[in-house]
């Protein structure tokens, strides 16, 4: 699968998920650890925040401190939709993914940060629909093709502390399942 095929996908499954949060879901616990719906939306949305400036070439210390905290405010929908608008062209913007970015990790090939944010675009949006109770299920070719992709990295993330342990899962349920199950989280 296309990269920015990929990360349209799992960006309009996100966003969509966040347009059904109701009023009353924001607290809602999530598979994601000690974080609510609100806290999963805050910290995808911080992501987007960052990423017309990492793909641009800007460094963390020129993004400095300005998306930390509470990036959601009393509209959490809008301020998500007010970052999807950014960051979506700014990778597409021609070349984009051609370069490094500067990452809390060190450079890292910006092609590698773009499949990195597609990953949590999709586990996020797991993570939202689980929250409020609806469905789930996300594109099955995107779900293969991050499986494929990450299955061998994910253990390294997970021994530093990102991920929690796999879950058990039969080899032969849907590539989202053992996608799920591979990053800690119950299918």
């Amino acid at each position: 699968m296309d990269l920015l095929d990929a990360f349209d996908r799992a960006h309009r499954t996100f966003d969509q998920r966040v347009h059904q949060v109701g009023d009353d879901q924001w607290s809602a616990a999530t598979p994601c650890g000690e974080w609510d719906v609100r806290d999963v939306v805050n910290h995808v949305t911080s992501e987007h925040l960052w990423a017309p400036w990492l793909l641009r070439g800007a460094t963390l210390a020129e993004v400095g401190d300005r998306f930390d905290g509470d990036v959601l405010g009393s509209d959490p929908v809008g301020a998500w939709a007010q970052a999807a608008s950014a960051s979506r062209p700014a990778f597409h913007r021609p070349g984009a993914l051609a370069g490094t970015v500067n990452t809390s990790g060190g450079p890292s090939p910006a092609e590698e940060y773009a499949w990195q944010m597609t990953l949590d675009l999709a586990v996020h949006g797991w993570d939202v629909a689980r929250g409020t109770g609806s469905d789930d299920r996300f594109d099955p070719e995107l779900a293969e093709a991050l499986h494929a992709r990450f299955r061998d990295r994910i253990p390294k993330w997970q021994d530093a502390g990102v991920f929690a342990p796999p879950v058990d899962t039969p080899a032969n349920a849907p590539a989202q399942d053992r996608l799920i199950a591979l990053t800690g989280r119950r299918p």
